[in-house]
């Protein structure tokens, strides 16, 4: 299934904001941080990229339902999406 473009912003810009958070961290690795801090950091860019993949995922099975109603959903394939992210 093809995602809406409009629908599909809010998790780009997430992405891209978890892009630029990881090139930080990527700096701070570069510059000697603190691995506290690196880590800290690098927890946080993985916990946003997770948020988006939960975001992608719902974001389909909304226009799954909305589309097809729930007998167009997929469940084992959605449960092996959301496996995928755990």
């Amino acid at each position: 299934m093809r995602l809406e473009s409009d629908e599909m912003k809010l998790v780009i810009t997430r992405m891209k904001r978890a892009h630029g958070h990881l090139a930080g961290v990527i700096r701070m690795m570069e510059e000697g941080a603190e691995c506290e801090d690196v880590l800290t950091q690098l927890a946080a860019v993985n916990k946003a990229l997770s948020r988006s993949g939960f975001a992608l995922v719902t974001t389909g099975l909304q226009q799954c339902l909305a589309t097809g109603g729930p007998d167009s959903v997929d469940t084992k394939k959605l449960e092996k999406l959301f496996l995928a992210l755990a």
